[in-house]
Formats: structure tokens, C-alpha cells, sequence
């Protein structure tokens, strides 16, 4: 007997119906993607490198530029206990 979960069981099934739709085309899956994007109204952001401007002390993350403006640095400094 294999475990089977209700909410996985039921996007499967959508999935399936949705590439159905589309004869199991990838290209036209694609295209009705795309369109569904530019009619959705929001606003679409590029996270393309080129679209960064990162300082050297920005840290990326998975794509996200975090930026931290401490003067100085605590665990240097020894405010933290953390291995060095």
C-alpha cells in the first residue's frame, strides 16, 4: 500500500488536465504561460545580472541582494559568541 496525499493527488490531476489542454506541447504550454502573464496585470521584474547593481558589501542571495549597513562588525568586535 503506498501513502497518497489529497492535495499533491489533486495538482497532479490538474497538471495533467492542463497539458492535456495543449496536447502535451511544451512550446504552446509556454506561450499560454506568457499570456497569462502580460494579461495578469502585475508587474513583471528581470533578476538578471546584468539588472544588479551590487556593491561590495551586498551579500546575494539565491538571487536577492541583501544590503547591511553596520558600522562595525560585532563578531569581530566580539559581541557575539560565534566560532571564528
Amino acid at each position: 500500500m503506498t501513502w497518497s496525499d489529497p492535495i499533491v493527488d489533486e495538482v497532479r490531476r490538474t497538471r495533467e488536465a492542463y497539458a492535456a489542454r495543449f496536447n502535451y506541447d511544451l512550446r504552446a504550454i509556454f506561450r499560454d504561460l506568457k499570456e497569462r502573464e502580460q494579461d495578469g496585470g502585475r508587474q513583471i521584474v528581470s533578476y538578471a545580472e546584468e539588472d544588479l547593481q551590487v556593491a561590495p558589501d551586498d551579500i546575494s542571495l539565491h538571487g536577492s541582494v541583501l544590503r547591511f549597513d553596520c558600522p562595525t562588525d560585532p563578531v569581530a568586535e566580539g559581541d557575539w559568541d560565534a566560532p571564528r
